[in-house]
């Protein structure tokens, strides 16, 4: 539960506030000295919004590490197609704060329409080079290179050079955890 509080950034004081139960009691589960009846739990697990089963698992049950090799990941999109090429990363992880992707821009941005959308994107060129398109400039990166910036803004990225670049891609919403109980939905920026 520690575990849980913590990773919500939450302090002993608010999630006691939060589940209708005092600091010094809920200190005592934490550090296993007093175990919660059924009631409490489900107090304590919508405070901490998790099902409630998670709770009652032990902790090497949970999986708070998703690896995803490099030849698992799943296209989103067929490898011949004239646009971006994306690829899914942790995929099979439920609620989350961001999106990760691997995208393969192409090299004629042109007919590829700017993006915009609530949030913010992280990119990082892995290999190749590739350039980030606003509509009042271009910004060029090269390998390790990369760019943060706010979604809202219209964006798009090209590959430069011979081959495509492959970039990684964060996309961060700002609604992400707005509706918790909405099951998460894949989409491509």
């Amino acid at each position: 539960m520690r575990q849980l509080r913590k990773e919500r950034l939450m302090t002993l004081e608010t999630l006691a506030e939060r589940a209708g139960v005092t600091k010094s009691y809920l200190s005592k589960v934490e550090r296993g000295q007093s175990v919660p009846s059924i009631a409490v739990s489900a107090s304590l697990a919508k405070a901490l919004d998790v099902p409630l089963d998670n709770l009652f698992a032990d902790a090497g049950e949970l999986t708070d590490v998703t690896v995803t090799r490099a030849g698992e990941r799943r296209s989103l999109t067929a490898d011949d197609e004239a646009g971006t090429r994306y690829e899914g990363i942790a995929l099979e992880v439920g609620t989350k704060s961001m999106t990760p992707f691997m995208l393969y821009p192409p090299h004629d941005a042109g007919p590829v329409p700017f993006r915009d959308h609530p949030g913010e994107e992280f990119i990082f060129v892995h290999h190749g080079r590739a350039e980030l398109i606003l509509p009042s400039r271009t910004i060029t990166l090269d390998p390790g290179d990369c760019a943060y910036f706010k979604a809202t803004q219209p964006h798009k990225v090209r590959s430069l050079g011979p081959e495509r670049a492959a970039v990684l891609l964060l996309v961060s919403d700002d609604h992400a955890h707005a509706d918790a109980a909405n099951a998460p939905r894949l989409r491509l920026p």
